[in-house]
């Protein structure tokens, strides 16, 4: 029979391509399952669609279907949204970041950069441990999949966003500047090497940087934006 390619419908994170993979697995030789695209491939299936489909809704709200055949002129649709339609939402968290921060720097009546940078850092983290807040679960698992602390102690990953609140809030109230900063150094330098090895690798998995809310690949913004936050604190520090 070969290989069968399947759209796979109800799948947000990692967690839910392990279960997805696991339980396909009794049906074929093989199974490939992704996220972006969120796909199955099977090779040398053993039962029909819906026999797949009823052993996976025992294990969560997943379906497959079947793909059927597209015009060649919107094959790479998805590609022609272009490099912004694709991180719109994570250029209008920063956008709003950038507006709020501006603009106490235009009520204090001066722009000072060493205000500013810890009022953007306490926006940063505290917008984006909200994101990972709203699913933790979701979150834990696709950071697990890149991050090189979080694939081994899965605890990390369910810890992390309460570590980007609590550095929020620090630069939020000048809490002992110079440890915020050097923490923030630290953290963000290791959590870059995850993703520098993902991109490296060429996996084609979801960012967590906005939790499991938006489908946002894994590419070299992700570490412009580790190494960002990095740079900025170890440049408080001096």
């Amino acid at each position: 029979m070969g290989k069968i390619t399947y759209l796979v419908s109800g799948m947000t994170c990692g967690g839910c391509v392990n279960r997805v993979k696991t339980t396909l697995a009794d049906y074929a030789e093989g199974v490939e399952v992704t996220l972006d695209p969120p796909e199955a491939i099977l090779t040398n299936p053993i039962t029909d669609l819906s026999t797949l489909n009823s052993a996976l809704s025992k294990v969560g709200k997943y379906q497959l279907s079947q793909i059927e055949a597209a015009p060649e002129s919107n094959i790479h649709a998805p590609e022609r949204q272009g490099w912004f339609a694709t991180y719109k939402p994570l250029l209008l968290v920063f956008a709003y970041i950038l507006l709020v921060t501006f603009a106490v720097e235009i009520v204090n009546g001066s722009f000072v950069l060493h205000r500013w940078m810890p009022n953007f850092m306490a926006g940063f983290f505290l917008v984006f441990s909200f994101f990972k807040l709203l699913d933790l679960r979701g979150f834990a698992s696709s950071y697990a999949m890149y991050d090189v602390l979080a694939k081994r102690i899965s605890l990390y990953g369910y810890i992390y966003p309460f570590i980007e609140l609590g550095l929020g809030l620090a630069f939020l109230l000048n809490w002992h500047p110079y440890f915020t900063n050097l923490a923030t150094f630290f953290i963000m330098a290791f959590s870059s090497i995850g993703v520098i090895l993902a991109v490296m690798n060429k996996q084609k998995i979801r960012c967590a940087c906005l939790g499991a809310v938006f489908n946002l690949p894994m590419s070299t913004v992700t570490i412009i934006e580790d190494l960002l936050m990095a740079g900025m604190a170890l440049w408080m520090l001096f």
